[in-house]
């Protein structure tokens, strides 16, 4: 009984043996099945290890932004809090040193205006007063100087008395001085040379702009002291930069040096401001001063007040500027992904000449035109651990 129990089992195992080489040997001989749609094909050689394929209606392709980013000079720092101020040099604030009452406007907030272009109207009984005080004078002045021509013409003959003459010459000499007078009293009174009409002043742009504050309304009473200006125009493609400079940094900035400047209302736009004064003191409760830059906005984008992030850039040197949450770290080693064809990405160990808070830029291991995935990066390099995995 016990041999021919040994037989039995012996037969099973044997059968068992068989059973597992003829499944062995019919899966050697079966095809590679086909990569499933979405999932990264298998890489050809071991020198494609680093790459990933997807077709043209994978959904990871959904999850994967990138672009081209440039080389550009490397910044001293983090970049700066700043703030779009006016340029001054451009600016005009209008009012008046006139008292009187608005009695039309011809310009609102947002229009672009000409320079000589009237934005609004000021009868003055002042401006009124003024001219006909220059207006006496005047025809005072013309009468004195015809009567002393006439004792001119008299003179040589002994038609007049010689004090006489010199009485004439004295009233022509004190005719004049109040014609003078008057027109000074109306030049400080008028300085900027508002066109008057009777006792009505036009009030018009000294430069073309856009009009960007107004306070001026129907009937307003005006005058000299007023606390603010009737009408702001500037030309809004030139602007100021007012850069918060630390203390630290004050040595390596110099009038000239480029600044790049990033606003949250353009996320996608960088604009460019060269320094062009450094503040004289530093705030005691920041440590900072104030620079300015004089910034270009032909597109007249930015506006001024607003708070935009400004970056010193260092004078030699330059990098690719990378967002952070494109770079994956494992270990010691920096990654980005480089998209190198439709629905193909190609990991890259790359090293970092900078670290931002937002931005972190880039030495060797990219140039300054290639496609960086900026969103993404680390889906694909979980999707290339997870065949290496699986290839395992």
């Amino acid at each position: 009984m016990d041999m021919k129990r040994d037989w039995t089992v012996a037969a099973l195992l044997a059968a068992a043996v068989a059973a597992a080489v003829a499944i062995w040997l019919v899966r050697s001989h079966e095809p590679a099945p086909a990569a499933a749609a979405g999932q990264p094909a298998a890489a050809p050689s071991s020198g494609e290890r680093d790459t990933l394929r997807y077709a043209d209606d994978a959904p990871q392709l959904a999850m994967i932004q990138s672009r081209i980013i440039p080389s550009t000079p490397l910044p001293l720092s983090d970049p700066l809090s700043a703030r779009v101020a006016y340029d001054e040099d451009v600016t005009a604030r209008i009012s008046t040193s006139l008292a009187g009452r608005v009695v039309a406007i011809k310009a609102a907030p947002g229009d672009v205006v000409k320079a000589g272009q009237v934005l609004a109207e000021i009868d003055s009984p002042d401006a009124g007063t003024a001219y006909a005080d220059l207006d006496k004078a005047r025809a005072d002045e013309e009468r004195k100087r015809l009567a002393m021509e006439r004792a001119r013409a008299l003179t040589p003959g002994e038609g007049i008395a010689g004090k006489e003459w010199e009485a004439a010459q004295a009233d022509f000499a004190q005719a004049r001085t109040e014609t003078v007078r008057a027109e000074r009293r109306l030049k400080n009174l008028n300085p900027y040379g508002h066109a008057i009409n009777g006792q009505r002043i036009a009030l018009a742009s000294p430069l073309s702009g856009v009009v960007t504050e107004r306070t001026a309304t129907p009937a307003l009473e005006v005058g000299p002291g007023m606390a603010a200006p009737l009408f702001v125009v500037t030309d809004r493609a030139h602007l100021w930069l007012m850069i918060d400079v630390p203390e630290k940094l004050l040595g390596r900035i110099r009038p000239g040096s480029t600044v790049t400047v990033d606003s949250d209302a353009y996320p996608d736009e960088h604009f460019t401001a060269t320094i062009v004064q450094l503040g004289q003191t530093v705030d005691p409760n920041t440590r900072r001063a104030l620079a300015r830059a004089r910034l270009d906005n032909p597109a007249g984008k930015l506006l001024p007040e607003m708070f935009v992030r400004a970056s010193v850039l260092q004078s030699s040197g330059t990098g690719v500027p990378v967002p952070n949450g494109a770079i994956v770290n494992r270990g010691s080693q920096t990654i980005v992904f480089v998209r190198t064809a439709p629905g193909e990405f190609r990991r890259r160990a790359v090293k970092l000449l900078t670290r931002g808070s937002d931005f972190s830029y880039v030495g060797e291991g990219l140039r300054g035109d290639e496609d960086v995935v900026t969103a993404g990066a680390l889906l694909l390099d979980a999707e290339l651990d997870a065949r290496a995995g699986n290839a395992q």
